[in-house]
Protein backbone atom coordinates (compact mmCIF):
# COMPACT_ATOMS: atom_id res chain seq x y z
CA UNK A 1 0.00 0.00 0.00
CA UNK A 2 1.34 3.21 -1.14
CA UNK A 3 2.59 6.21 1.76
CA UNK A 4 -0.63 8.12 1.00
CA UNK A 5 -3.59 5.30 1.30
CA UNK A 6 -5.57 5.14 4.57
CA UNK A 7 -4.97 1.46 5.11
CA UNK A 8 -8.67 1.47 7.37
CA UNK A 9 -10.73 3.41 4.78
CA UNK A 10 -8.90 1.53 1.96
CA UNK A 11 -10.56 -1.83 3.73
CA UNK A 12 -13.33 -0.68 4.42
CA UNK A 13 -14.02 0.33 1.03
CA UNK A 14 -12.55 -2.96 -0.49
CA UNK A 15 -15.00 -4.81 2.11
CA UNK A 16 -18.07 -2.32 0.58
CA UNK A 17 -16.97 -3.08 -3.14
CA UNK A 18 -16.92 -7.01 -1.83
CA UNK A 19 -20.47 -6.43 -0.51
CA UNK A 20 -22.08 -4.96 -3.83
CA UNK A 21 -20.59 -7.24 -6.08
CA UNK A 22 -21.65 -10.50 -4.27
CA UNK A 23 -25.58 -9.74 -5.02
CA UNK A 24 -26.94 -11.94 -2.84
CA UNK A 25 -24.36 -10.91 0.44
CA UNK A 26 -21.51 -12.91 2.01
CA UNK A 27 -21.19 -13.82 5.80
CA UNK A 28 -18.17 -12.24 7.82
CA UNK A 29 -16.35 -14.84 7.52
CA UNK A 30 -16.31 -14.72 4.10
CA UNK A 31 -16.05 -11.22 3.71
CA UNK A 32 -12.73 -11.56 5.71
CA UNK A 33 -11.04 -15.01 3.58
CA UNK A 34 -11.62 -12.90 0.05
CA UNK A 35 -9.96 -10.13 1.23
CA UNK A 36 -7.35 -11.94 3.07
CA UNK A 37 -8.25 -10.36 6.63
CA UNK A 38 -8.25 -11.14 10.11
CA UNK A 39 -12.06 -12.31 10.82
CA UNK A 40 -12.14 -9.44 13.84
CA UNK A 41 -10.54 -6.97 11.61
CA UNK A 42 -13.70 -7.85 9.07
CA UNK A 43 -16.15 -7.67 12.04
CA UNK A 44 -15.00 -3.97 13.77
CA UNK A 45 -14.95 -2.60 9.56
CA UNK A 46 -18.59 -4.13 9.24
CA UNK A 47 -19.75 -2.80 12.23
CA UNK A 48 -18.72 0.91 11.25
CA UNK A 49 -20.12 0.70 7.81
CA UNK A 50 -23.19 -0.57 9.41
CA UNK A 51 -23.27 2.18 11.79
CA UNK A 52 -23.14 4.67 8.63
CA UNK A 53 -25.82 2.44 7.09
CA UNK A 54 -23.86 1.90 4.28
CA UNK A 55 -24.19 -2.07 4.98
CA UNK A 56 -26.70 -4.03 7.32
CA UNK A 57 -27.13 -7.54 8.29
CA UNK A 58 -29.36 -10.12 7.68
CA UNK A 59 -31.15 -12.40 10.58
CA UNK A 60 -28.73 -15.38 8.74
CA UNK A 61 -25.33 -13.21 8.89
CA UNK A 62 -25.04 -12.25 5.74
CA UNK A 63 -23.88 -8.78 4.72
CA UNK A 64 -25.31 -6.60 2.19
CA UNK A 65 -25.71 -2.95 1.20
CA UNK A 66 -27.75 -0.69 3.32
CA UNK A 67 -30.12 2.61 2.12
CA UNK A 68 -26.50 4.52 2.74
CA UNK A 69 -24.95 2.78 -0.17
CA UNK A 70 -27.73 3.13 -2.48
CA UNK A 71 -28.49 6.88 -1.63
CA UNK A 72 -24.98 7.60 -2.58
CA UNK A 73 -24.99 6.08 -5.56
CA UNK A 74 -28.21 7.35 -6.59
CA UNK A 75 -27.25 11.30 -5.59
CA UNK A 76 -23.99 10.80 -7.70
CA UNK A 77 -22.81 12.77 -10.81
CA UNK A 78 -23.94 10.36 -13.78
CA UNK A 79 -25.60 8.00 -11.55
CA UNK A 80 -28.03 5.26 -12.33
CA UNK A 81 -31.11 7.01 -11.73
CA UNK A 82 -30.05 9.92 -14.24
CA UNK A 83 -29.49 7.57 -16.77
CA UNK A 84 -32.63 5.76 -16.13
CA UNK A 85 -35.05 8.37 -16.04
CA UNK A 86 -35.31 8.84 -19.78
CA UNK A 87 -36.26 5.80 -20.08
CA UNK A 88 -38.66 4.97 -17.32
CA UNK A 89 -40.54 8.23 -18.30
CA UNK A 90 -40.59 6.82 -22.13
CA UNK A 91 -41.75 3.50 -20.90
CA UNK A 92 -44.65 5.19 -18.59
CA UNK A 93 -45.35 7.67 -22.00
CA UNK A 94 -45.76 4.35 -24.36
CA UNK A 95 -47.86 2.28 -22.10
CA UNK A 96 -49.77 4.73 -19.98
CA UNK A 97 -48.81 2.92 -16.78
CA UNK A 98 -46.61 3.92 -13.86
CA UNK A 99 -43.10 2.92 -14.32
CA UNK A 100 -40.72 1.94 -12.61
CA UNK A 101 -36.96 0.95 -11.77
CA UNK A 102 -36.44 -1.25 -8.47
CA UNK A 103 -33.47 -3.04 -7.00
CA UNK A 104 -32.29 -6.17 -4.85
CA UNK A 105 -31.72 -5.12 -1.21
CA UNK A 106 -30.97 -8.12 0.35
CA UNK A 107 -33.75 -10.23 0.66
CA UNK A 108 -35.81 -7.01 -0.37
CA UNK A 109 -36.63 -5.29 -3.58
CA UNK A 110 -37.04 -1.46 -3.20
CA UNK A 111 -38.01 1.34 -5.63
CA UNK A 112 -35.23 3.50 -6.54
CA UNK A 113 -37.25 5.57 -9.31
CA UNK A 114 -40.58 5.65 -10.23
CA UNK A 115 -42.31 8.07 -12.83
CA UNK A 116 -46.42 8.33 -13.74
CA UNK A 117 -47.79 8.79 -17.63
CA UNK A 118 -48.58 11.98 -18.55
CA UNK A 119 -52.27 13.12 -18.81
CA UNK A 120 -53.13 10.03 -17.22
CA UNK A 121 -56.62 10.08 -15.49
CA UNK A 122 -55.76 7.78 -13.27
CA UNK A 123 -52.98 5.28 -12.24
CA UNK A 124 -50.85 3.79 -9.82
CA UNK A 125 -48.51 5.49 -7.64
CA UNK A 126 -45.35 3.52 -7.14
CA UNK A 127 -43.61 5.71 -4.33
CA UNK A 128 -39.81 5.61 -4.20
CA UNK A 129 -38.64 3.71 -1.32
CA UNK A 130 -41.88 0.84 -1.43
CA UNK A 131 -40.22 -1.95 -0.19
CA UNK A 132 -41.49 -5.62 -0.62
CA UNK A 133 -39.84 -9.27 -0.17
CA UNK A 134 -38.36 -10.10 -3.78
CA UNK A 135 -40.61 -13.29 -4.19
CA UNK A 136 -43.85 -11.32 -4.06
CA UNK A 137 -44.72 -8.55 -6.92
CA UNK A 138 -43.73 -8.48 -10.51
CA UNK A 139 -40.44 -5.95 -9.96
CA UNK A 140 -38.82 -8.93 -7.50
CA UNK A 141 -40.11 -11.99 -9.26
CA UNK A 142 -37.97 -10.15 -12.52
CA UNK A 143 -35.06 -9.99 -10.33
CA UNK A 144 -35.12 -13.51 -8.84
CA UNK A 145 -35.77 -14.54 -12.54
CA UNK A 146 -32.19 -13.04 -13.84
CA UNK A 147 -30.29 -15.46 -11.33
CA UNK A 148 -29.24 -18.93 -11.70
CA UNK A 149 -32.37 -21.51 -11.75
CA UNK A 150 -33.14 -23.04 -8.49
CA UNK A 151 -34.46 -26.49 -7.20
CA UNK A 152 -37.49 -24.77 -5.54
CA UNK A 153 -37.74 -21.71 -7.14
CA UNK A 154 -42.00 -20.83 -7.72
CA UNK A 155 -43.47 -21.05 -11.39
CA UNK A 156 -43.72 -17.27 -11.58
CA UNK A 157 -40.06 -16.93 -11.62
CA UNK A 158 -39.94 -19.70 -14.35
CA UNK A 159 -42.53 -18.47 -16.69
CA UNK A 160 -40.78 -14.65 -16.02
CA UNK A 161 -37.63 -16.69 -17.24
CA UNK A 162 -39.45 -17.76 -20.18
CA UNK A 163 -41.07 -14.74 -21.09
CA UNK A 164 -38.05 -12.14 -19.88
CA UNK A 165 -40.56 -10.86 -18.15
CA UNK A 166 -42.81 -11.08 -14.80
CA UNK A 167 -46.39 -10.80 -14.62
CA UNK A 168 -48.35 -10.34 -11.17
CA UNK A 169 -51.80 -9.24 -10.11
CA UNK A 170 -53.20 -7.68 -7.01
CA UNK A 171 -49.89 -9.05 -5.06
CA UNK A 172 -48.85 -5.92 -3.58
CA UNK A 173 -52.01 -3.78 -3.79
CA UNK A 174 -55.60 -5.53 -4.64
CA UNK A 175 -56.48 -5.19 -8.34
CA UNK A 176 -53.27 -4.05 -10.04
CA UNK A 177 -51.05 -5.95 -12.04
CA UNK A 178 -47.38 -5.60 -12.83
CA UNK A 179 -45.27 -6.31 -15.21
CA UNK A 180 -41.12 -5.83 -14.63
CA UNK A 181 -37.92 -7.42 -16.78
CA UNK A 182 -34.76 -7.95 -15.36
CA UNK A 183 -31.83 -5.36 -16.28
CA UNK A 184 -29.05 -7.37 -17.15
CA UNK A 185 -25.51 -6.19 -16.08
CA UNK A 186 -22.11 -6.54 -17.68
CA UNK A 187 -19.38 -6.84 -16.03
CA UNK A 188 -16.05 -6.11 -18.48
CA UNK A 189 -15.03 -3.64 -20.62
CA UNK A 190 -17.27 -0.79 -18.98
CA UNK A 191 -16.20 2.89 -20.11
CA UNK A 192 -18.67 4.08 -17.44
CA UNK A 193 -19.73 3.64 -14.17
CA UNK A 194 -19.68 0.07 -13.21
CA UNK A 195 -22.66 -1.32 -11.37
CA UNK A 196 -21.56 -5.12 -11.19
CA UNK A 197 -23.29 -6.77 -7.97
CA UNK A 198 -26.53 -4.88 -8.29
CA UNK A 199 -29.30 -5.71 -9.53
CA UNK A 200 -32.26 -4.37 -11.21
CA UNK A 201 -35.76 -4.79 -12.74
CA UNK A 202 -38.31 -2.24 -14.88
CA UNK A 203 -41.48 -2.46 -14.68
CA UNK A 204 -44.96 -0.86 -14.84
CA UNK A 205 -47.93 -1.08 -12.78
CA UNK A 206 -51.74 -0.37 -13.72
CA UNK A 207 -55.31 -1.06 -12.57
CA UNK A 208 -57.02 -1.25 -15.77
CA UNK A 209 -57.14 -4.72 -17.50
CA UNK A 210 -53.47 -4.72 -19.72
CA UNK A 211 -52.42 -5.99 -23.06
CA UNK A 212 -49.97 -8.36 -21.12
CA UNK A 213 -48.38 -9.22 -24.14
CA UNK A 214 -47.86 -5.76 -25.57
CA UNK A 215 -47.09 -4.11 -22.07
CA UNK A 216 -44.62 -7.32 -21.64
CA UNK A 217 -42.58 -6.74 -24.99
CA UNK A 218 -42.40 -2.90 -24.01
CA UNK A 219 -40.66 -4.00 -20.88
CA UNK A 220 -38.41 -6.07 -22.21
CA UNK A 221 -37.30 -3.52 -24.43
CA UNK A 222 -37.19 -0.77 -22.21
CA UNK A 223 -34.91 -3.41 -19.74
CA UNK A 224 -32.72 -3.99 -22.57
CA UNK A 225 -32.18 0.27 -23.58
CA UNK A 226 -31.27 0.23 -19.56
CA UNK A 227 -29.23 -2.53 -19.73
CA UNK A 228 -26.97 -0.99 -22.85
CA UNK A 229 -27.00 2.35 -21.13
CA UNK A 230 -25.49 0.80 -17.90
CA UNK A 231 -23.30 -2.02 -19.63
CA UNK A 232 -21.66 0.85 -22.48
CA UNK A 233 -18.58 -1.01 -23.92
CA UNK A 234 -15.26 0.69 -25.43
Amino acid sequence: MSSGKLQTLDRGIALLMQVARSGGGLKIADLADQLGLHRAIAYRIVATLTDHGMVTRLPDGRIVLGSGAIVLGVHAEGSLRAMARPVVEELAAETGCSAFLSMAQGEDCVAILSTEPPEAFLNVHYRVGTRHPLGRGASGIAILASRPEQPCESEAIRAARRLGYAVTRGELQKSAIGISSPVRICTEGLEGPRFEGMEFSIGVVALDNLDVERVGAAVQAAAGVLSDRLCRRG
